[in-house]
């Protein structure tokens, strides 16, 4: 490691003031930002914890039905509320107890890590991305791999996901990171099905449309049997070839939809 200056602010207002250095970088749980500083692929001078923040911790349900999540709340939160049982059970099995236990829904959010769970949840949920300025869309939020249309000095306050009538995430890990090799959330709602794929694009999460229309007319794993993905679209590495997450996509997705 090298020095480097911690702030811990005790509210929003401060930390978006600490934020407004260009040496300072916003630090949430930190089990990607700390990996990252240790290996020196980033260097920032100051680090803003957000962990303290009383106001983005917590969860609660708003007056539209959706569970709201403090963005400072941890996967071992979220994994002990039962308002939204897919939900819950996806951040049961984030990584293992010392990441649930310091990692956050708005830094994993932030990050958009293209294997990490969260960003599978949002999108599929229809989720809206609170920060402290504006709302935004789960549809509008990922850009791309570790890319969000989150500007400077942004900072995720709060996540709101409406609460589907059904819904399931089946992740086929990687042994060693634990992170997805591919993970799919499924979400059944009144107007509709979305499915999200985390894991396997080379872009990152993505919703694969296809599906969600052969789900929305029939929901039954039986309903996608005729369709695939294009495997040239999808990482390639050592642990398996795009085809080969491409196949294992349509597999969870039907196990999700028969689970859900």
């Amino acid at each position: 490691m090298y020095d480097f200056e911690l702030q811990r602010p005790a509210t929003i207002a401060q930390a978006v003031e600490a934020l407004s250095s260009d040496e300072a970088q916003a630090l949430g749980g930190g089990q990607t930002l700390i990996p990252t500083l240790k290996q020196r692929l980033a260097s920032p001078e100051v680090l803003v914890s957000l962990s303290g923040i009383a106001e983005m911790i917590g969860i609660c349900t708003d007056d539209a039905g959706r569970l709201c999540i403090g963005g400072a709340t941890t996967h071992a939160q979220v994994a002990l509320d039962t308002t939204y049982p897919a939900l819950a059970a996806m951040a049961s099995h984030i990584g293992d107890p010392a990441v649930r236990n310091r990692g956050t829904i708005g830094g994993s959010v932030a990050n958009n890590d293209p294997a990490a769970c969260y960003p599978a949840a949002v999108l599929a949920s229809g989720a809206t991305i609170q920060t402290n300025t504006r709302e935004i869309s789960a549809d509008d939020f990922f850009e791309g791999m570790f890319a969000t249309a989150l500007d400077e000095e942004e900072i995720i306050t709060e996540v709101k996901f409406p609460v589907p009538e059904a819904a399931n995430y089946q992740k086929f890990v990687q042994p060693a990171s634990r992170f997805a090799m591919v993970g799919v959330f499924v979400a059944k709602f009144s107007e509709g099905v979305r499915v999200a794929i985390t894991g396997a694009s080379e872009d990152g999460v993505f919703r694969w449309t296809e599906a969600e229309e052969a789900l929305s007319a029939h929901f039954s794993a039986d309903a996608i049997s005729g369709l695939s993905l294009d495997g040239s679209e999808m990482i390639s590495d050592l642990h398996g070839t795009g085809d080969y997450r491409a196949h294992l996509a349509k597999v969870m997705t039907g196990r999700a939809v028969a689970a859900a």
